[in-house]
């Protein structure tokens, strides 16, 4: 029994160690249209090779490498297929920009010790997410903002319909989504309930982006998007229910209780206030808070994951009581709260 537990601890052990490699594979697969490419059928390895721009046995250990990650699976002798969880990424644009993505975060986790010494100034993860940095975030152009809100609309599609599935619109008459990106969440929310009037708020580049999305989804009638800093200008007001959608994670203690402060203002007594992203202490899926968001974040330069427990305080020290978690089906991917504010 003693050996079984060790090797059990030594495979996941190893697992963590042999982590980087995993995503690595995962990354070059993603690079050569490996999923696509094999979407076409069953391939042998030297007409794979040649579709992928590669050497016969730089193939074969791609391939072969793969299969042992179950991201496609061996036909025969030296034939490939796609998986299942390699099909899964195929059509799926918020998947394939994420991997791309972390691109940044791993040039960025090369040395972790300097990193939370807070020895490593130049970070990739920083000059990508310009809002972090110590300019005005509303003085950033429509170029720096490009990027990262690009790379926002593509994730937010991921867990929109998560968000909306765990707590209806039905009964609320205006939505004002703060720090919305281009708008990809209010779209969703504004197909879904027709009777649903929505406001973005955002850095002005940003909000100029959304605008343009709510006229080509046909939104223009009853979709608004206004520029402006959440931490010095006033959030519009006329909404009875607020989302923050992956914002207060991206904030340290002071700035995001700012947000909720500013929330705060904007609402009615009776407003809801609806805060979703990825929380601390998941039960299930613990890594991806504390590991994966606490070292991203920590390279981005700004925020932390929190408990839910933690902002339950947080917004009952602000202006809100009756808060609930509210069940997701992928708690992997947001966790959800809601929040009434008190006179």
């Amino acid at each position: 029994m003693t050996r079984w537990i060790a090797r059990r601890r030594s495979r996941q052990l190893f697992d963590i160690v042999a982590g980087f490699v995993y995503s690595q594979v995962l990354f070059a697969c993603v690079q050569l249209r490996l999923f696509d490419i094999l979407a076409d059928g069953v391939q042998s390895t030297d007409h794979l090779a040649g579709r992928l721009n590669l050497p016969p046995e730089g193939a074969r250990r791609l391939l072969r490498a793969a299969v042992s990650l179950r991201l496609a699976e061996a036909r025969g002798r030296d034939r490939f297929a796609l998986s299942e969880l390699g099909a899964a990424i195929i059509g799926n644009p918020g998947i394939v920009a994420m991997i791309e993505h972390h691109a940044m975060a791993y040039a960025d986790l090369r040395d972790p010790v300097a990193l939370l010494r807070g020895e490593v100034e130049q970070r990739e993860l920083m000059k990508f997410w310009t809002y972090t940095g110590s300019e005005p975030p509303a003085a950033a152009a429509g170029s720096a903002v490009e990027g990262y809100t690009e790379l926002m609309a593509d994730s937010q599609r991921l867990i929109a319909s998560e968000v909306l599935d765990a707590y209806s619109l039905k009964e609320h008459r205006c939505l004002l989504d703060v720090a919305g990106g281009d708008g990809t969440f209010l779209v969703a929310a504004a197909k879904r309930w027709p009777h649903l009037r929505v406001i973005l708020f955002d850095l002005p580049a940003v909000a100029e982006r959304a605008r343009a999305r709510f006229e080509r989804e046909g939104l223009a009638d009853r979709a608004t998007a206004i520029g402006g800093d959440v931490l010095r200008d006033p959030l519009p007001q006329g909404a009875d229910i607020l989302s923050l959608v992956r914002v207060l994670h991206d904030h340290d203690d002071r700035t995001a209780q700012s947000f909720l402060a500013a929330s705060c203002s904007a609402l009615p007594e009776g407003g809801r206030l609806l805060v979703a992203e990825p929380m601390s202490g998941t039960r299930g899926v613990e890594p991806v808070g504390d590991a994966y968001f606490g070292f991203y974040l920590l390279a981005m330069g700004k925020g932390r994951p929190r408990t839910p427990a933690e902002i339950e305080q947080m917004l009952r020290d602000t202006c809100f009581d009756r808060v609930r978690q509210l069940p997701t089906r992928q708690p992997l991917l947001t966790q959800v709260m809601v929040a009434r504010r008190v006179g």
